[in-house]
Order: structure tokens, then sequence, then C-alpha cells
């Protein structure tokens, strides 16, 4: 069981503490959030509250996390794609299709499952169910990720991340042509409040800022790259969208009538970070998938 201790700032004054809370940790929900308020484990000046309490200049919150549900995640022998690997770091190309951890209910077939029997020595920070996993990508989205094989490298790309300093490019098609060349959104995301299993655009939402430029147009579609500045869950997938270019082939946020290609047309080519033990900086790319290309050769012609 972990604890963690907050004091509200000048601009959290007001707010209500479920929102508070469930910002200060982009893998925690707002849904979360409110049954831990409600099973006491949320405590304002050293008592506990309810999920709708507005803070106040200099609040005491103290967060006693629960420990997370032991289950049983079996290692699988899989072909998986590595790009390195040393004792501290991995980078490993994800196929589309591929859940990156596992879940209660879905406890196979992972990239962890496929990671725990490549190499026993993966960082505990984030529990059993994610180990050595610092960020995601989505099922449906191919591409690199780093994993970390201990807690000091874990630390060390999490603060990473947090500090912005991780390149992460994605290569993507979207709906529409693009008149411009370059462009930036900015533009704050949380849970979609007429569907909680969404993300949108949202006033109280958290930070998220995502480029883009144009690589080519086509007829009636674009292929671009993005360079995450934030990673938030379904990012570059919902400000596409917000702008009116939503990715081709996305089943959650694109039009029905659209690109066939099991997924979202998504693919993280470039990864760059530096490495925790050596300081030194490591970038990797991973071309586009077999099926991506072809759908850029259709559009081409």
């Amino acid at each position: 069981m972990e604890k963690m201790e907050h004091t509200i700032l000048e601009e959290q004054k007001g707010d209500r503490i479920d929102k508070v809370i469930s910002v200060l940790d982009e893998e925690w929900s707002r849904t979360q959030v409110q049954q831990w308020i409600k099973e006491g484990n949320v405590l304002v000046n050293g008592l506990p509250i309810k999920s709708n309490y507005k803070c106040s200049l200099n609040d005491r919150i103290e967060i006693i996390i629960p420990d997370p549900e032991v289950l049983d995640v079996i290692p699988e022998e899989m072909n998986l794609e590595i790009y390195y690997e040393d004792i501290d770091v991995l980078v490993v190309n994800k196929p589309r299709g591929m859940v990156v951890h596992p879940a209660p209910g879905h406890l196979t077939g992972t990239l962890v499952n496929g990671l725990m029997a490549h190499c026993t020595d993966l960082s505990g920070i984030n529990g059993v169910l994610r180990p050595g996993i610092v960020h995601r990508i989505d099922k449906d989205t191919s591409g690199l990720l780093m994993v970390a094989k201990n807690d000091m490298s874990h630390e060390s790309l999490v603060n990473q991340l947090v500090k912005k300093t991780v390149t992460r490019k994605y290569k993507a098609i979207v709906h529409g042509v693009i008149p411009h060349d370059f462009g930036t959104v900015d533009a704050p995301l949380g849970r979609d409040t007429k569907d909680r299993q969404s993300m949108a655009v949202v006033d109280n939402g958290k930070h998220a800022v995502t480029h883009f430029h144009v690589i080519e147009r086509f007829k009636d579609f674009t292929y671009v790259e993005c360079q995450l500045e934030t990673g938030r869950t379904h990012q570059i997938r919902v400000h596409m969208k917000y702008i009116g270019y939503p990715l081709a082939g996305d089943p959650k946020y694109g039009p029905k009538k659209t690109l066939d290609i099991n997924g979202q047309a998504l693919h993280a080519g470039v990864l760059g970070f530096t490495h925790p033990r050596t300081n030194e900086y490591l970038e990797f790319e991973a071309p586009l998938p077999e099926d991506f290309e072809q759908l850029l050769d259709q559009l081409s012609k």
C-alpha cells in the first residue's frame, strides 16, 4: 500500500477533490479516485471527505493507494521484435492488435506476457500487471515502446516523460485534405462526459499538445507525422478529430465510412530518450507495417 501527499495550490482552490487528485497521475481515472474517497482512502487535513468536497488553499491531502489485485500473469513465448536491449532498458516494436498489458479478465496474449517470457528482470514499480511498462500505445496502434528492466531506469524514463524530453513521432493517415503544412493542437483532454469509455477535449482536462506536419496529400486523405509533447490517452486520435481530420480506420473517433485497416492508421515510428545509466541519447525508428504501406499505395493510385 502506497501513500501520497499533496498540498492544495492557489490554482486548485475551489476545485472538487476528485478532480484535483485525478490530475496528479495520468493513470488515475476520476471514477477510480471517487472509489478511493468512498472507501476512506483519501483524507483532507486528517479527515475523510466526499467526492464533491471543494478544496481550500493549503489543504493537506493524503491519498492511500490500495495495493493492486494480486493476479498471476503467465509468461508466454512470443516472437517479439526487439530493437534494443541492455541491462536497463528494452525497446520493442509492438504489432497492431496487441494489448500492452493485462487487465483483470484479460490476462493472456499481451505484450507483458511476451516480455516476461523474454526476460525475468522487469521493474516492479507499476505492479504485477504492468511490469516494466512506463508508457503505452493503444491496442490497434503499432510501433515502438521503451520498457524499464529495473526501478532506477523506470524512474529515469518516467521523469523524462514528465519533463517532455522523450521524442515520440507517429505516422498517421487522416480523413480530409489538410491545407496547411504544419500545425499544433493545444487542447486539454479528459473523459468524455457522454461516454466514459472515450476521451474528449474538455475544459477541465489535462494539458495536451500535439504537433503535426503534412507528408503527402491524397484526394480525400492526408498522410501526416505527429509529434507528442504530452502523452495523454488517445491523444493523437482525439486531437486530430477535434480539428476536423479524424484518423482513418479509427473505430472509436473516426467516421463509420472509412478505410479498412483493422483499427486506426497510426504507427509510433520514432522513439528517442536519454539512457538512464550512460546519459547517452538513443533514438530508434521502426518502418511502417506492411498493411499501412499498402494503404498508402492504394491512396496514391
